[in-house]
């Protein structure tokens, strides 16, 4: 059973269910997986510490499925830094079409290149101004995680019940909404809401 969203009819997907990025966790393999279980898997470039390795990443996860995947571009500061241009390149090549941005700042270096080439680009943030920001810039989708979602949460410290609901209303474009709640031990994730009207 399957139900229809604008974020799965955006994605080409089957179940509005996006594997959020985790760097050494996001692999050929996981993002398959998902990709193959109708959600959207998503592999962390981050990974990958070379342009020869990370294309064969996204050949390994092109040969486990034939479903849509995307690929997270991090501009978060790394102690060994990749070139996010090169690594579009490869993406591009490959066939890949949908992008996830994600980190301190906006991709202002690559929103152009994301637009040109037809890509339908996510961007992860943890605020409203920031989703304003990049919506402007021409993001397609806009995942917001709130505190709960560890990693890089930001300086904001808001959670998911209250993040998502005021980001929703304040775009014109989908949100998903990352991070998520527990009750009782047991972990809810969210899933994408979208804009009213």
């Amino acid at each position: 059973m399957s139900f229809t969203t604008q974020i799965t009819e955006m994605l080409g997907i089957r179940h509005p269910i996006v594997g959020g990025t985790m760097m050494w966790i996001s692999t050929p393999e996981l993002v398959a997986a998902i990709s193959n279980a109708g959600g959207l898997g998503i592999l962390a470039s981050a990974i990958y510490q070379s342009r020869d390795a990370f294309s064969d990443a996204v050949g390994r996860t092109r040969e486990l499925t034939d479903r849509p995947f995307a690929v997270n571009l991090n501009l978060f500061p790394m102690m060994r830094p990749i070139d996010n241009n090169e690594y579009l390149d490869v993406l591009i090549q490959k066939g890949v079409k949908i992008v996830e941005t994600s980190g301190h700042q906006a991709p202002e270096d690559l929103c152009v290149r994301l637009k040109r080439e037809g890509l339908t680009w996510i961007h992860k943030c943890v605020g409203l101004r920031y989703a304003l920001k990049v919506q402007e810039m021409g993001a397609d989708i806009i995942t917001v995680v709130g505190y709960e979602n560890g990693g890089a949460t930001g300086k904001l410290d808001i959670g998911t019940l209250a993040l998502v609901p005021t980001v929703v209303e304040g775009l014109r474009v989908p949100v998903i909404g990352g991070a998520g709640f527990r009750t009782a031990g047991v972990f809810w994730p969210c899933l994408p809401w979208v804009p009213r009207g």
